[in-house]
């Protein structure tokens, strides 16, 4: 009886702290009255990591990692994808005057925007956990990302249109030629130069990095018309593209 009674006691401390701690983190009322969801705190959180509010972050939030495991796995993530990429389409056709010169350019980030790091997490199961970068450059020496098929299709009709593709990785010299050998299986193939990063710029942070390969690009004479990438670092610096489009990836994030 008294054992039963110890049990029944720590049950309803722990639940009791459950209650708190969930008080403390979801159910905060906003001035109208509304209570705030699970969803509607994990959205929220989801949507200020893209409007990069929320930065530098390790690892997706406890309480919100079936939220983001069910995002990049679903539909709207696939539409919110393909979304971006049709407002790059009616930027090429409304505002880009291509001079078919050969110095037309737009650079493209490779992981998750032109292959999908989602059969990693799959099959690792490390939604929640810390970007683990030997565990992750062993997973991309197989070859195993897949097309993201929204993004092939803008590559390709860049493509057509004589446009110079440069692909730029945060990815390391190391992957090359698995980089290559993936992206071609999945049906990339006729860029212009490949960047990935080496021994001259490991010390700078991606940011730094990109911005500098586009640096160089300019200097060259090439007309950098567009940017696509996942995360903030491709995108952001100076000297930047005319436009930029940032892919939906809540998984990480890379400075």
């Amino acid at each position: 009886m008294v054992r039963n009674l110890g049990v029944l006691v720590a049950t309803f401390c722990f639940l009791l702290g459950f209650a708190v701690g969930d008080w403390n983190i979801l159910n905060h009322k906003r001035k109208n009255g509304l209570q705030i969801s699970l969803k509607n705190y994990c959205e929220a959180w989801r949507m200020n990591v893209e409007l990069h509010n929320i930065k530098d972050f390790k690892v997706v939030p406890e309480e919100c990692v079936e939220y983001i495991k069910k995002y990049m796995t679903s539909t709207q993530y696939t539409i919110d994808s393909e979304r971006t990429i049709d407002e790059s389409r009616v930027y090429i056709s409304t505002s880009c005057t291509f001079k078919k010169d050969g110095k037309d350019a737009w650079i493209f980030d490779i992981d998750d925007t032109l292959v999908s790091t989602v059969p990693y997490y799959k099959k690792n199961g490390v939604w929640g956990e810390k970007l683990n970068l030997t565990s992750l450059e062993e997973w991309m020496k197989k070859g195993k990302a897949t097309a993201l098929d929204h993004t092939l299709k803008l590559f390709n009709e860049l493509k057509a249109q004589g446009v110079q593709i440069f692909l730029v990785s945060s990815r390391r010299e190391t992957l090359r030629s698995a980089t290559v050998d993936n992206l071609v299986d999945v049906g990339y193939f006729g860029w212009t130069s490949l960047f990935l990063r080496n021994s001259e710029n490991e010390n700078k942070n991606v940011q730094q990095y990109k911005a500098g390969v586009r640096q160089d690009l300019i200097n060259k004479g090439y007309q950098v018309w567009g940017v696509v990438g996942d995360q903030w670092s491709s995108i952001e610096g100076i000297p930047s593209a005319i436009r930029t489009f940032k892919l939906p990836n809540p998984l990480y994030y890379v400075a």
